[in-house]
């Protein structure tokens, strides 16, 4: 199964988006779409799992859980919004992380790439950073990965280009 991982929209979606996760099964967006129609557009291109953020409106927290649990092949997958990384983790995340053991956890609202391998727990953590326009980061990312029975292969961070030269 391949996935395009994408979070903190924040109302803007790069038309590259298209070429990018045309070779993917499942778009998976971890919050902050900044409005619906940025989730409509993902769903009508590709099958859409989704999460809202601290920023989204009724409008998207009608379409979107704050978490989502789930099976990508044998993987166990917990998605938030809110969630920190290993060592500092949110307390609703840790919770709900010791709860569920999944083998995969993503989150957003940082605008800070990261993927890491949390020791204590083995699990994958993966935040993509923020492919909007909104936020001090400098470069837009997003992530494209592969799952195989419960192994995630073929990471690639996309970087989508600097914030800054789109900013209005």
């Amino acid at each position: 199964m391949k996935i395009g991982l994408l979070s903190d929209t924040h109302g803007y979606l790069d038309p590259k988006f298209r070429s990018l996760f045309s070779e993917v099964d499942e778009i998976w967006h971890a919050g902050d779409f900044g409005d619906a129609s940025v989730s409509k557009e993902l769903s009508a291109f590709k099958p859409l799992r989704a999460v809202y953020g601290n920023i989204d409106g009724d409008d998207v927290r009608r379409l979107h859980p704050g978490d989502l649990f789930f099976k990508c092949e044998q993987l166990s997958v917990f998605i938030t919004h809110i969630g920190g990384y290993p060592g500092n983790y949110h307390p609703d995340a840790l919770k709900k992380i010791r709860e569920h053991q999944p083998g995969l956890f993503i989150c957003g609202h940082s605008h800070i790439l990261k993927v890491i391998r949390d020791q204590q727990t083995g699990m994958l953590h993966m935040n993509p950073g923020a492919a909007g326009k909104y936020g001090f980061h400098k470069i837009r990312t997003a992530i494209r990965f592969e799952v195989n029975a419960d192994k995630i292969k073929n990471v690639e961070v996309l970087e989508l280009g600097l914030r800054s030269a789109i900013e209005e």
